[in-house]
């Protein structure tokens, strides 16, 4: 455990996310094993970003993308990433993105990119919530409890992990309250990241898919961890607003409207800890309660 602990984690997230290309428009990327057998949904997310990324001029910043998850992909396997280039148009270009593994596609994403335009400017209110300090990670808060954690997952969960999450409002994940359906989390790269700016946004894209989904099981005492549930992320939009760093403290504001049909929809607003609104988040989850 100590060894795994003291890995440049970080790096080797960026290398995971900057994919090999392997022949025009199509790219390969190695898979991230978290623990959990499948793919972690923010890894798909980050390399299809980043494959998108790739095939458009350094000076048209992605400003949206919406992905779909089709399959669960094998963390020990890699993934082909075809990017169709569907549109250059004089200030927007639109990109087509399949995830393939096993020669079937597990994710599908478009993304939109857009030349820098001035523009009307006004965004909601960063909402007023302790800082970062003083609040432990979720690596700090899973070391309490790992005796309870399945022994094949402590190491993973214990270690020093690329992005520090720093929840303002946790539950217990064994022994869970009923909550209202709002999260909030402090998170950042734990070092410096290099300054390119299609890095730290799909830096992000990867990092928006913690902690989102089980927001819509708050208020009801369920986690992740309950075994009388299956949960899993349906789809994912995302929406880039302003510039940002991954390397400084972010706050995910996350909000779930509603749950139904064993579905949960999620909202989430990225400040940074100035208050400016720099992106915003909705993705659908299956939260599918197996009553015993």
């Amino acid at each position: 455990m100590v060894e795994c602990c003291q890995k440049n984690v970080l790096d080797e997230l960026l290398n995971l996310l900057k994919l090999e290309k392997i022949e025009e428009n199509i790219f390969r990327g190695d898979s991230q094993d978290l623990g959990f057998g499948n793919v972690f949904g923010g890894q798909v997310l980050g390399q299809s970003l980043s494959a998108a990324s790739q095939t458009v001029e350094s000076s048209r910043r992605v400003h949206s993308m919406h992905g779909y998850f089709m399959r669960a992909g094998d963390s020990s396997k890699p993934i082909v990433y075809t990017v169709d280039c569907i549109r250059d148009g004089k200030s927007f270009t639109t990109r087509r993105v399949v995830a393939v593994q096993k020669g079937r596609p597990i994710f599908s994403m478009s993304a939109s990119f857009q030349e820098e335009e001035a523009g009307f400017e006004h965004q909601d209110i960063m909402p007023d919530v302790a800082g970062p300090e003083g609040i432990e990670s979720q690596t700090e808060a899973s070391r309490k409890i790992a005796h309870k954690i399945p022994k094949h997952l402590v190491d993973k969960m214990v270690c020093e992990t690329p992005i520090e999450i720093r929840v303002v409002n946790p539950v217990n994940p064994f022994t869970p309250e009923k909550k209202s359906p709002k999260k909030y989390a402090w998170f950042k790269a734990i070092s410096n990241i290099p300054d390119d700016i299609a890095i730290h946004r799909y830096m992000l894209a990867y990092a928006s898919d913690f902690n989102l989904v089980t927001t819509s099981l708050y208020p009801h005492a369920k986690t992740f961890w309950s075994p009388d549930m299956q949960v899993a992320s349906l789809d994912h939009a995302m929406w880039f607003h302003r510039d940002f760093r991954m390397d400084e403290w972010l706050l995910y504001d996350m909000h779930s409207p509603s749950a139904s049909r064993s579905r949960g929809l999620n909202i989430g607003k990225v400040f940074t800890r100035d208050g400016r609104l720099v992106a915003t988040v909705a993705q659908e989850g299956l939260i599918r309660y197996r009553d015993k």
